[in-house]
């Protein structure tokens, strides 16, 4: 997970003026991640306010971080089922914004997770929501031929 931090895997998060910065696992196995956004004016229509798209770009970037850093081995989120954004406040080129992602809850094929921006006075800028679909590596086969023989 180490090499995804910065852009998070994708150049257009950088070239919007973000970059992941922390991440972690909890208690429960519930992936987290951190961030700083400062947006860059590609990122904002003509009156410098950022595009609401552009807040479902990184907050889809952080709650896929989030999912992949409580995910182990070769397990990986695979595609964005389902994403709600909402923005609350404008957010401001060259204003530095904080960004969260984290999992609210892991199944065997999804994954559900939320993410926020706030200010540097806590204030709540935009939040996601969204639900992923996992690719999850196939079971050993010893895992495998014990369920074949438990269902005999």
């Amino acid at each position: 997970m180490e090499r995804w931090l910065g852009d998070g895997g994708m150049a257009l998060v950088g070239d919007l003026g973000a970059e992941l910065t922390t991440y972690g696992v909890d208690g429960e196995d519930l992936g987290w991640v951190e961030g700083v956004f400062v947006p860059e004016g590609l990122a904002a229509n003509p009156h410098g306010v950022v595009q609401a798209g552009v807040h479902s770009v990184l907050l889809d970037a952080c709650m896929n971080f989030a999912i992949n850093a409580a995910l182990s081995g070769r397990d990986r989120t695979r595609a964005t089922l389902e994403l709600k954004t909402e923005t609350m406040r404008p957010a401001l080129v060259g204003v530095t914004y904080r960004l969260r992602g984290e999992v609210v809850r892991l199944t065997r094929q999804v994954a559900y997770s939320e993410a926020v921006v706030r200010g540097d006075d806590g204030s709540l800028i935009s939040r996601a929501t969204g639900t992923f679909l996992l690719h999850r590596e196939a079971a050993s086969s010893s895992v495998v031929n014990e369920a074949e023989r438990r269902r005999s």
